[in-house]
């Protein structure tokens, strides 16, 4: 049976401070609209599609996903731990990423790592615990904090779209280290929250398959600016990697992960 789908959640008090803290932001945010990300929620289950996704299309992640559903039933440490390396290899997992998946499994299941007392952690704690792990850096770990944990506020330095969307925005020629603290400070407590609705939506909101826009007045924006914001979004780059849902047979939440090794 198919899971209900889940969603990022955020609403009008998080977008409205957004906006009065960064009006430039609010402008662009009421030409995107709000859109709907799928998350979820089984932290392992997502940490192990990361794994999967690393340095491979996400049409071949998603194929791989299904396989693995379809052999295994649930994605779980219990389930990774007692399957064959073989058998994980069969569904099209490669040897070394057999090692990432049964060395995570081998941690949970010790109790080396506690992944729902990961909740009562702080947000630079739940970082250093999850890249910890084997085949998850410091940048795949944030993804998981956003889009599975739903960590109200990660606004991640390694997310090559939100440079993208900043510069954007703000017209930067580039975001340094010094800029991006800035806007972070700026977006706190919201930084992840005020995410769905600026962060990788600028870049073809509607054709990157993570998120359901809907449709949206342009209240307060004259037709010259919405159409600078649409050039460019038409020019945007890679979008920023989410849990998205698929159209696939079963449920697929596919990280297009290039992590952090």
């Amino acid at each position: 049976m198919e899971r209900e789908p889940r969603y990022f959640e955020y609403g009008e008090a998080e977008v409205a401070y957004l906006a009065a803290r960064d009006p430039r932001l609010g402008e662009a945010m009421a030409v995107i609209g709000r859109i709907e990300r799928e998350v979820h929620p089984d932290l392992f289950a997502a940490l192990v599609n990361c794994i999967v996704g690393q340095q491979i299309a996400t049409k071949a992640q998603t194929t791989i996903w299904n396989r693995m559903l379809e052999r295994f039933g649930e994605v779980t440490p219990e389930a990774m731990a007692a399957c064959s390396d073989d058998e994980l290899q069969q569904v099209g997992i490669s040897f070394r990423k057999v090692g990432y998946i049964k060395g995570a499994a081998a941690r949970v299941l010790s109790g080396e790592v506690d992944l729902e007392g990961l909740a009562e952690l702080s947000d630079d704690e739940v970082c250093r615990t999850l890249s910890a792990l084997p085949g998850i850096g410091v940048w795949t770990a944030e993804m998981l904090m956003t889009f599975s944990m739903q960590r109200p506020n990660i606004l991640s330095w390694g997310d090559l779209a939100i440079h993208r969307d900043l510069r954007m925005v703000h017209h930067h020629r580039r975001i340094t280290p010094e800029l991006f603290a800035k806007y972070r400070r700026r977006y706190t407590p919201y930084g992840s929250r005020g995410r769905p609705p600026p962060w990788g939506g600028l870049a073809q909101p509607l054709s990157m398959g993570g998120g359901r826009r809907r449709h949206t007045r342009h209240e307060g924006l004259g037709s010259e600016k919405r159409e600078e914001v649409g050039r460019g979004a038409e020019r945007g780059a890679r979008v920023s990697p989410y849990v998205s849902r698929e159209t696939s047979v079963r449920p697929s939440f596919a990280f297009r992960s290039r992590c952090q090794q």
